[in-house]
């Protein structure tokens, strides 16, 4: 880290003709309390934990003039959410990595960005319905739409190429997505080639209506795309993010649909699978101040081959942001964290009912 730092003040000072480079970044510690428990017929299991992590995020930002501009940031990247668990007698991987980064410019009416561009997946879930319909599994170490999983696993960016423009009082912006590299070979002879890859379209257009922010959007697969439970899908989600200030409060009201139907399919661990899913989010934010909470429930049912299971997702997240120090220099705050996550499985015999509770408390310093 300490490398990194004096690398980015060599380059911030390297000429007077290199480019205004500004760097920042933010440091934090987090003690964690979380307790799993979860039903299948007869059988019951829970779990309790409670662990500390850390996480550093490095920050640059580069002006390079006529608007054109370069942002990065780094964080640990092998690590869910860029937090890594104190363990192992502290031997756990720390690495810095590059987590993202993106390059552009900006104009009057327009602007263009390359990279590994953000998402803001806290305000915009989206990719969450897109990428997770379906749950890895209901039950301890579940992977799915509850808490967050574009944040926590995909490290709240994704590899695209976006290209936005100002039409009346809103901003159009059309990303390509890039989601997998698949290569024809022997093991996949029935790839495409060079356009074997996975692409997504993602269309938005935010404009204001009085007070009210209104952001509609969609995403469509352009090409057979590999999810975490099924491959060969080209689903597509549409719905739209409605933001309404309410005196010094702002409430955000989020719906979101999918849908995938491809008979030719597969099962990430292999085998073929007649796809056919359908599911749907809504989100009820609201924000007060340092206060901010808000609920999320998912509802998808999969009929992939001939079955009929039905998915239930509930999940709040609150927190409060309490600053202890504050000048134009950085910050120091400490945020109490609630989340919560309830999860079903409905398939006729094989009912499962999952919840996890996480308290958490995070001490961050910026700069």
């Amino acid at each position: 880290m300490l490398s990194l730092a004096a690398m980015f003040a060599v380059l911030g000072y390297a000429s007077p003709a290199s480019a205004e480079v500004k760097f920042g970044g933010d440091a934090s510690v987090r003690l964690r309390g979380q307790f799993e428990d979860v039903e299948y017929g007869s059988y019951e299991n829970k779990e309790d934990d409670l662990n500390f992590a850390y996480r550093v995020r490095l920050k640059a930002a580069a002006d390079l003039g006529s608007g054109y501009f370069f942002k990065a940031m780094l964080t640990s990247d092998n690590a869910a959410g860029g937090w890594n668990t104190v363990s192992n007698n502290n031997t756990e991987d720390g690495e810095i990595d590059i987590s993202n980064f993106y390059f552009g410019r900006m104009m009057e009416k327009s602007h263009y960005m390359v990279g590994r561009l953000p998402l803001n997946a806290m305000n915009n879930p989206i990719f969450d319905l897109a990428m997770y319909p379906i749950p890895t599994t209901v039950g301890l170490g579940a992977i799915g739409i509850g808490d967050q999983p574009i944040g926590t696993y995909n490290m709240d960016r994704i590899f695209g190429l976006n290209y936005g423009r100002k039409i009346g009082n809103g901003e159009l912006n059309t990303t390509l997505i890039v989601l997998d590299n698949d290569i024809k070979d022997d093991s996949n002879p029935d790839g495409d080639g060079l356009f074997n890859d996975g692409y997504a379209l993602h269309l938005s257009y935010k404009a204001s209506l009085g007070n009210i922010t209104v952001e509609p959007q969609a995403i469509i697969a352009l090409t057979n795309l590999d999810g975490l439970v099924y491959e060969d899908v080209t689903p597509y989600v549409f719905g739209a993010n409605v933001t309404i200030p309410a005196g010094k409060a702002k409430i955000g009201v989020s719906g979101f649909y999918t849908a995938a139907d491809d008979e030719s399919g597969k099962y990430s661990g292999g085998g073929a699978a007649d796809v056919d899913y359908s599911g749907y989010l809504l989100r009820l934010k609201g924000e007060y101040g340092p206060f901010m909470a808000w609920v999320d429930y998912n509802q998808t049912n999969d009929k992939t081959n001939g079955y009929d299971v039905d998915y239930d997702n509930l999940f709040v997240w609150a927190q409060y942001n309490y600053k202890v120090y504050e000048s134009a220099m950085g910050t120091f705050s400490l945020t109490p964290i609630l989340r919560y996550w309830a999860a079903g499985q409905e398939s006729g015999s094989t009912d499962k009912d999952y919840s996890r509770l996480r308290t958490e408390l995070v001490a961050t310093v910026s700069f």
